[in-house]
């Protein structure tokens, strides 16, 4: 019973042990199949499954291998006996081999997937040897050579050939860049205009834009041959940029990416960015890189440019719909009831900007307070300020209550000092308020409606402590919104005053004026205290002297000043009246001028009517208001016969420089004109015109020198023929001038 029990023991035990034996001798050991070069820095190249290597350098293989079940065997290299490839014996069986290989792994080995891993090499310093190395693995006990890849350290000294080092690269794409940019930049501002709006500034624009647009044309002209050549260098250098890139980054898609981010930021859309408010400015600098870029892409870019000139008629930088579409804008602007224009104005300006961007602050407007009184001196402010409505505000300007038309002052006497209040309150016309942020098209709309063409601006303020209240910011018009328009300024006869805002002064006179203040031309004409009285109201005399300095060379600014013109037609001697006696219609003191008659004085008409009676042939015609004659008796006298002078200007020659003026003949009209009512007019002597040019250079001498009036024969005798009691001449006038001064 013992001895069967103990044979049954035996028997387990060797069925255990075949058991063990077998699934051990059943693993196959792993093995090494292959391997590759990973090296990002360049420093090591295989080629004919040889790897080379410098000295010192590092690099890594990946080896592949099969049945590996989860381990990985040990690695090394072994230097081969004798140095060939093809030595008999395995060079790794021998542990002295091994241990003095020039390569060395200084790593663990690093599996990073089911079948492959990655192993960092070394090769020593100072180990110049041109001996072949064997990759070596442990299969079990033993050592033996994988594949037929060999490495050795390689001869050569320094870099490979096409290496380039990371700071190179790094600056090769900034300068691509910058070249790419530039490139565009030429692109869009020599292509930003097509050739007919390049003519348009060439014929119509500021001197400036004239000269640039000149500049322009001899490239512009070559438009298609232009536009080949800088494309063709944006796509080459986009190219560059791109191999460059993959070359610093080792990876395609991260150099695709890159370049298409550093292209799209700095190549196109900062060149965009920039063309498109100074692109016109910058084009005249870049012709010169135009015409490099021609130049150097001839070969290519001029038979491109040539065949699409053929085959398009055009230039390819111009968009044939923009032309269609101009074509249906023009053809649109006639029908001022085209639903188009409507809808392309309020697309514009008129729905972005609101009435706060283009208003006028209302410290720089115009206004009057409640209590001014219409004399004299304030309607010639208002109309010196050449508005046609005015605001009117109570204690402080921001508190407008009300707003006086200029027309309804039509009625309205200076003499009588009307307060404001009554013209205000009687006429009573509605103030328009409208908020800050009101766009322009609905302020239009409101203006259309035909309320008010003018709007007071305010805003809801509510900084600072206590209740919120509307602030006045100033004053919005109809004519602001058309200049918002059309982008340019509304300028009419008016005009002739400085509008803070938008207007522009008149250019000034060749001859500068003495200065005055800024209610003097219209204050002038009231007349003063103490002054013999004249007739002629100061309405009709600002009128009278407005007329003489503008229509009638000879009294014009810059012969006669102004203030002497105006103290001349204030004087009694030169203010005149004639009264018309109805029972002798005949009578000598009804005629102003006789034919053949010689005479030395100017008459211009205020009131009535006057015959004028010209030629042998006795032709007839009657004159009024605001016609003058005699214009050649002040400067010119001959004995020719002269026609009257109504319209038309002469150009005098200077008294002072000319002997005509102290000549013994006299002017003799060759016409007859004698009253036919009641005259009121202005009578100027050759003597008083001669004294008013001498105190108008006096005035602006800065060293006025002694002005002495000595009457001549010539003064004396028409002096002697042609006062009569109806026409005095008064010489005291001059002693005023001359001590005003």
């Amino acid at each position: 019973m013992v001895a069967s029990l103990a044979g049954l023991r035996f028997l387990l035990m060797i069925l255990l042990f075949c058991g063990i034996r077998y699934s051990a001798c059943s693993q196959e050991a792993p093995q090494v199949v292959g391997l590759r070069l990973e090296d990002p820095e360049g420093l090591a190249r295989m080629k004919d499954r040889i790897i080379s290597a410098p000295e010192g350098a590092t690099f890594q293989l990946r080896l592949f291998g099969a049945n590996l079940n989860g381990s990985w065997p040990r690695v090394a290299f072994a230097k081969a006996a004798g140095g060939a490839a093809g030595a008999v014996g395995d060079p790794c069986a021998e542990e002295s081999s091994r241990q003095k290989s020039a390569f060395q792994v200084t790593k663990d080995f690093e599996p990073d997937e089911q079948h492959s891993g990655l192993l960092t090499v070394e090769v020593k310093r100072g180990s110049i040897s041109t001996d072949f190395h064997h990759l070596c693995v442990q299969s079990g006990e033993m050592w033996a050579s994988v594949g037929p890849d060999r490495l050795r350290i390689s001869t050569a000294r320094g870099l490979p050939v096409d290496h380039i080092p990371p700071w190179v690269l790094a600056l090769l794409v900034v300068l691509m860049l910058l070249v790419c940019g530039l490139l565009r930049t030429v692109n869009l501002s020599l292509l930003w205009l097509d050739p007919v709006e390049l003519y348009v500034l060439h014929s119509c624009g500021s001197e400036e834009e004239k000269r640039a647009a000149k500049r322009l044309e001899p490239i512009r002209r070559r438009g298609n041959f232009l536009t080949c050549a800088l494309l063709f260098l944006c796509a080459l250098g986009h190219s560059v940029l791109g191999v460059l890139l993959y070359r610093a980054l080792g990876s395609i898609v991260s150099a695709v990416f890159t370049s298409g981010f550093l292209i799209f930021f700095l190549a196109e859309l900062a060149p965009h960015i920039l063309c498109s408010g100074y692109g016109f400015q910058l084009a005249p600098g870049l012709t010169w890189l135009a015409q490099v870029c021609m130049v150097l892409t001839c070969p290519l870019s001029c038979p491109l440019g040539l065949i699409l000139d053929l085959g398009l008629g055009r230039d390819i930088s111009t968009c044939g719909i923009r032309e269609r579409a101009m074509e249906m804008i023009r053809a649109s602007v006639n029908d001022p009831y085209s639903e188009f224009v409507k809808e392309e104005f309020s697309r514009g300006m008129l729905r972005t900007k609101t009435v706060e961007d283009i208003l006028t602050p209302l410290k720089d407007c115009f206004m009057l307070p409640s209590s001014a009184v219409l004399d004299f001196s304030t309607m010639s402010e208002i109309m010196q300020s050449g508005y046609t409505r005015v605001p009117i505000y109570e204690e402080e300007r921001s508190n407008i209550v009300e707003i006086l038309y200029v027309k309804d002052l039509a009625l309205v006497d200076p003499e009588d000092c009307t307060p404001m209040t009554t013209i205000t309150k009687f006429y009573n016309h509605p103030l328009h308020f409208v908020f800050n942020d009101t766009k322009l098209d609905a302020m239009l709309e409101e203006f259309k409606k035909g309320n008010s063409h003018m709007a007071i601006v305010q805003k809801v303020n509510n900084e600072g402590e206590g209740d919120p209240f509307y602030e006045v910011l100033g004053l919005v018009t109809l004519e602001d919104v058309i200049e918002e328009v059309i982008k340019s300024e509304i300028l009419d006869e008016s005009d002739g005053y400085l509008d803070r805002k938008v207007k522009r002064p008149m250019a000034p006179l060749e001859i500068p004026l003495e200065p005055r203040g800024s209610h003097e031309e219209f204050s002038l004409f009231k007349p003063p205290e103490g002054e013999p009285k004249i007739r002629t109201s100061p309405q009709l005399l600002l009128a009278t002297h407005r007329f003489l300095s503008r229509e009638v060379e000879h009294f014009s600014p810059a012969r006669v000043s102004e203030k002497v013109l105006f103290h001349l037609l204030r004087h009694p001697s030169v203010n005149q009246e004639v009264h018309f006696d109805h029972n002798n219609r005949l009578s000598p003191s009804h005629y102003l001028y006789t034919r053949n008659h010689p005479v030395d004085y100017f008459i211009l008409l205020l009131q009535g009517r006057v015959e004028v009676e010209i030629g042998k042939e006795g032709l007839k015609f009657e004159n009024g208001a605001f016609t003058y004659y005699g214009v050649s008796a002040l400067t010119l006298p001959s004995s020719v016969h002269q026609s009257p002078v109504s319209t038309q200007r002469h150009s005098p020659r200077d008294p002072f420089e000319s002997a005509d003026a102290t000549s013994p003949s006299s002017y003799c009209p060759d016409y007859t004109v004698r009253a036919l009512t009641d005259l009121q007019l202005i009578r100027v002597t050759r003597l008083q015109y001669l004294n008013a040019l001498m105190a108008s250079r006096a005035a602006q001498s800065p060293d006025p020198p002694e002005i002495k009036i000595l009457p001549n024969s010539q003064t004396k005798l028409l002096n002697d023929r042609n006062t009569t009691p109806e026409f005095p001449v008064n010489f005291s006038f001059f002693d005023t001038i001359e001590n005003y001064c």
